[in-house]
C-alpha cells in the first residue's frame, strides 16, 4: 500500500496558522468524543462536517484520521488525508500514528519521509511515531538518523521524545548510549526511568537495573507496576529468589497487591524459581483474578511437574465462567505431554473446536507435540500436514516424535522436505537429527549434520557434543567419539563423561569405561545413576564379572546412589552372561523390592544362552505371570523349548502367542550406501537387485566352506532338516546385507550393518570368516553391542 499525496513541487510549503475554536468545531469534537466510536457513527459525522462545510478543518480530520485508524479503516482514513494539498504536521502525525498502530511500519516512514522531502515541521511526535516504526522493522540506521535529527533540533532532551530515543536504543542494545540519553534528559518521569530499569533488566544487567530503581527512590520517583514488574522479572532471570521475596515486600509496601498484573508476575517468579507452593498461595489470595493470572498459575503447575493440578484448576477456572483462551490450552497439551497422558490431551483437542479457539500455529504445534510423544504418530502426522503455516519448532516437534518412537528414517525424510522448504533449523532440530543417524546408524548423514552443527556454532556446547558422542559411537566409529568427549570434558559435566562411558559399554571396550569411571572421579566428577548403568552394561559385554560386582557394591556403600531396577537388571545380566546362575537367583531374592519383568528377562536370556532348561522354564513361568502379553517372553521360551527339541511344547507356545493376537518382532538389518539406507528382512528377495545379490551369496557360502566354515544349525529353531536349516541360515537378514555391501561399495572399505535383533552364534561365526575372505572391516550393531570383524576375529572376543 502507497500511499500518494498531492503535492505540486519542491517549494517550501507554507502552512496558514491554525485557527481559533469556534463552536461549530467544538460542537463536531464533542459529537467525535462521543460517537461510541463504531465505524457507522463515524461515518455520519463525518457526513455532516460535509453538510456544514467542515471537511477542510484540519484539527477535525485529524480527529477523525485517527478514530478510522483505531478502526482499522486505513483506506478511509488516506481519502481524509488526501483532499489537503498542503497538511499540516498534526495531520501527518495523526496518519503515522494510524500506521503504526496497524504495524504498517514501512507506510509510516515513507510519510515520514515525505514531510522532509516537503518540508514539513517534524517535532517530538513525528520522531517518536517513526522511532516506533523503525523498532518494528529493525532498523537501526534509520532510527538512528531520526534521533540525530531530534538532538540537532534540541527536541531529544524533551521527556516524551527522551523516553522514546531510550526505548528506541535499548531495543538495539545499546545501553550505554541510552544512559548518556537518559542522563541529559531535563525532566525524567517514572516512565523515563522504567525504560532504562526494563532495559538493564532485557539485557541481563540485574545489577544495573536495581542500581537504577535505588536511584530513583532517591530522586523521590514512585514506581509504578511497570517499574516493580521489571525487577520481578530481573529477580527470575537472575534466580535470586531471596532478592525476588524483598521485591514482593516492597510491593506489599508500596500497595500494589491488588494490581493483577503484579501480582500474576509474582506468581510466574516463583513458578520459575520452583517455589510452587508460594506461587500457588499469592495466587489463591489474590483480590482479583484475570484470565491472565490463571494462565500464570496453571503454566506454573505445569513447569513443574504438577500436572494434574494443572487440570484441576483448569477444571475450576471454567466452573468459574472466566472462559480460557489458546495459552490455557497450550500449558495444558503441554502437561499432557510430559505424562504422556493421550486420553486427557484428546479432550483438550475437542475444546479447541467447542470453544472455537482459532488453531495458531503455537497451539497448532503443542498439539503435535502431544501425540507425538503419546505415539500417536498417525494423528500427528495429521495436525501436522494440514497446518497452513509451520515454524521451526513444529517441524522440530515432529521430527522429535519420529525419532522418539524409532522412525528415523521417516525423520531424516522430513528434515529433507524441511530443507526444501527453506526452514531453517535450530539447535533442538539438529540433535534430533542426530539422535536419528545414531538410531539407524547413518554416518555419512551423521557427519553432515555434524558439519552443519559446526557452521550453526551448536557443536561446542554440552548437549550436543553428548549426541555427536553417542551417535558417531553408534555408527561405529569410535575415534571420532573420543575426540570430542576429550574437547568436552573440560566442561566437567556429568552427562558428557557418561556418554562417552557408554560409547566404549557398546564397543566392548569394558577396560577402557571402568578406566575413564576412574579418571572420572580424579577429575572430582561425581558419578549418578547413568554413570553405573554404562559401567555395569560395559563389565557384562566384555565378561568383566568381578569388576561388576565391585562396582554395583560401590554405589550406595561410596557414592549414596541407591540401585535402581535398571541397575539390578543390569546385574542379573553381567551373572547370567557369565552362567553364574546361583550368584543371579540369590541376587534376585534380595532384590528390595518385588522384582519386575526388567529383572527377570536377562535371567531367562542368560538360560538360553547356557541351555539351562529347568530355570529357564521357571523363569518364563514367573514372567509371565507379571507380563502375559509380552511377545518376548514367548519367543524366548520357544526358543528354549526348541534347543531341548521339544517340538509339542514350542507348538503350544506359538498358538498360545497367536491365541492373544502376539507377533514375534522381524528381525532386519540395515545398510547405508551413498547416504540411502537400505533395510533387509530375513529371506528378503524383494531388492530390485536379488539376483545378483543371491548369486553372490552362492559363491560367498562356498568360498567361507571351502576356508573352514561348518554351519552351526543348532541356532536354527524349527523342526525342519538339515538343508533347509542350512538354507535358513543364509537367508538371514545380516547375511543378505553384508552381501549387498560388498557387492555396492569400494574394495577396501568398511562396511557397517544395524541389526535390530542380537546376532546368532552362526552369524557371527560366519561373518568372521567372509572379512577375511573380503579383506573388508564388518562392524555389525546388533541389539545389544557392536562387533567390529576384522580378518577372521571378532572384537567381542566372542563373548556377547
Amino acid at each position: 500500500m502507497f500511499l500518494h499525496i498531492r503535492y505540486y513541487g519542491t517549494a517550501s510549503i507554507t502552512i496558514p496558522q491554525f485557527h481559533q475554536s469556534s463552536p461549530v468545531v467544538n460542537r463536531f469534537l464533542s459529537l467525535l468524543q462521543r460517537c461510541g466510536r463504531t465505524l457507522v457513527s463515524i461515518k455520519a459525522i463525518h457526513a455532516q462536517l460535509f453538510t456544514h462545510n467542515m471537511s477542510k478543518d484540519q484539527y477535525l480530520c485529524t480527529k477523525l484520521i485517527a478514530l478510522y485508524c483505531d478502526l482499522g479503516s486505513l483506506s478511509v482514513a488516506h481519502n481524509v488525508f488526501d483532499q489537503f494539498s498542503q497538511p499540516k504536521t498534526i495531520l501527518c502525525n495523526a496518519l503515522i500514528n494510524g500506521y503504526l498502530k496497524n504495524e504498517l511500519y514501512f507506510e509510516a516512514i515513507e510519510l515520514f519521509k515525505m514531510m522532509g522531502f516537503c518540508n514539513l515541521k517534524i517535532d517530538s511526535y513525528t520522531c517518536h511515531f517513526v522511532l516506533k516504526s523503525c523498532i518494528g522493522l529493525s532498523d537501526y540506521e534509520l532510527g538512528l538518523e531520526v534521533v540525530k535529527f531530534a538532538v540537532d533540533k534540541k527536541i531529544g532532551r524533551e521527556k516524551f521524545l527522551g523516553t522514546a530515543i531510550i526505548n528506541f536504543l535499548v531495543r538495539f542494545g545499546k545501553l550505554d548510549d541510552a544512559r548518556r540519553v537518559f542522563d541529559g534528559m531535563i525532566e525524567r518521569d517514572v516512565v523515563c526511568w522504567n525504560s532504562m530499569i526494563s532495559g538493564y533488566v532485557q539485557a541481563g544487567q540485574f545489577n544495573e537495573a536495581f542500581f537504577m530503581f535505588f536511584k530513583m527512590r532517591n530522586c523521590g520517583i514512585n514506581p509504578s507496576a511497570l517499574t516493580i514488574v521489571s525487577l520481578i522479572q530481573a529477580c527470575a532471570r537472575s534466580g535470586n529468589l531471596e532478592l525476588g521475596k524483598c521485591v514482593h515486600g516492597c510491593a506489599i509496601e508500596l500497595g500494589m497487591t491488588n494490581d493483577v498484573l503484579v501480582v500474576t508476575s509474582f506468581i510466574n517468579m516463583y513458578s520459575n524459581l520452583g517455589e510452587i507452593e508460594s506461587a500457588h498461595l499469592v495466587f489463591e489470595t489474590m483480590p482479583n483474578r484475570n484470565l491472565v493470572s490463571w494462565n500464570a498459575m496453571i503454566l506454573g503447575f505445569v513447569q513443574n511437574g504438577l500436572v494434574l493440578e494443572s487440570i484441576s484448576l483448569f477444571n475450576r477456572l471454567v466452573t468459574s465462567g472466566c472462559g480460557f483462551d489458546s495459552r490455557t490450552i497450550v500449558s495444558l497439551l503441554q502437561g499432557c505431554s510430559q505424562i504422556a497422558d493421550l486420553k486427557c490431551g484428546k479432550i483438550l483437542h475437542g475444546c479447541i473446536f467447542r470453544r472455537g479457539i482459532e488453531l495458531n500455529v503455537i497451539l497448532s504445534t503443542a498439539i503435535v507435540d502431544l501425540y507425538s510423544k503419546c505415539g500417536a504418530l498417525k494423528q500427528a502426522t495429521f495436525v501436522f500436514d494440514r497446518m497452513e503455516k509451520r515454524n521451526v519448532v513444529t517441524w522440530t516437534a515432529m521430527l522429535v516424535g519420529l525419532t522418539q518412537n524409532g522412525l528415523a528414517e521417516e525423520a531424516l525424510k522430513l528434515f529433507h522436505q524441511m530443507q526444501v522448504e527453506g526452514v531453517v533449523a535450530n539447535s533442538v532440530t539438529l540433535v534430533s537429527l542426530v539422535q536419528s543417524c545414531a538410531h539407524l546408524g547413518c554416518l555419512r548423514k551423521g557427519r553432515s549434520v555434524h558439519a552443519h552443527l559446526i557452521r550453526c556454532g551448536y557443536a561446542f556446547d554440552v548437549v550436543h557434543m553428548t549426541a555427536l558422542i553417542d551417535m558417531y559411537a553408534k555408527c561405529g566409529k569410535i575415534r571420532p567419539a573420543e575426540l570430542i568427549f576429550n574437547e568436552g570434558s573440560i566442561f566437567e559435566d556429568v552427562i558428557i563423561w557418561n556418554s562417552m562411558i557408554t560409547a566404549y559399554s557398546i564397543h566392548g571396550h569394558g577396560e577402557k569405561a571402568v578406566e575413564l569411571y576412574r579418571k572420572m572421579m580424579v577429575e572430582g566428577v561425581e558419578p549418578n545413576e547413568t554413570s553405573f548403568l554404562a559401567l555395569l552394561t560395559a563389565c557384562s559385554h566384555s565378561g568383566l564379572v568381578e569388576e561388576g560386582i565391585r562396582l554395583f557394591h560401590s554405589m550406595e556403600r561410596d557414592h549414596k546412589i541407591r540401585p535402581t531396577d535398571k541397575h539390578y537388571a543390569s546385574f542379573v545380566d553381567l551373572l547370567s552372561r557369565a552362567g553364574r546362575f546361583e550368584e543371579a537367583e540369590t541376587l534376585v531374592t534380595q532384590v528390595p523390592f518385588e522384582p519386575g519383568s526388567s529383572i527377570l528377562q536377562p535371567l531367562l536370556n542368560g538360560c538360553l544362552t547356557h541351555k539351562n532348561f529347568d530355570l529357564g522354564l521357571r523363569t518364563a513361568d514367573r514372567l509371565l505371570s507379571l507380563d502375559s502379553l509380552n511377545s518376548g517372553i514367548y519367543v524366548v521360551l520357544s526358543n528354549i523349548y526348541a534347543q531341548a527339541k521339544q517340538w509339542d511344547a514350542v507348538n503350544h507356545v506359538r498358538s498360545l502367542m497367536r491365541t492373544q493376537g502376539l507377533k514375534k518382532t522381524p528381525g532386519y538389518s540395515s545398510i547405508e550406501v551413498e547416504s540411502k539406507v537400505y533395510t533387509f528382512f530375513a529371506a528378503d528377495d524383494s531388492h530390485p537387485n536379488w539376483a545378483e545379490i543371491s548369486e553372490y551369496l552362492e559363491n560367498l557360502r562356498l568360498e567361507v566352506e571351502a576356508s573352514g566354515y561348518v554351519p552351526d544349525t543348532s541356532c536354527v529353531l524349527r523342526d525342519v532338516d538339515e538343508p533347509m536349516k542350512i538354507k535358513l541360515l543364509w537367508g538371514h537378514s545380516e547375511r543378505l546385507a553384508i552381501a549387498f555391501g560388498l557387492l555396492s561399495t569400494p574394495a577396501g572399505s568398511s562396511i557397517r550393518i544395524t541389526k535390530n535383533l542380537r546376532v546368532c552364534n552362526d552369524c557371527h561365526n560366519v561373518t568372521k570368516y567372509i572379512s577375511k575372505i573380503a579383506r573388508r572391516e564388518l562392524i555389525v550393531r546388533d541389539a545389544n553391542r557392536f562387533h567390529h570383524f576384522v580378518n577372521g576375529v571378532c572384537s567381542c572376543n566372542d563373548y556377547w
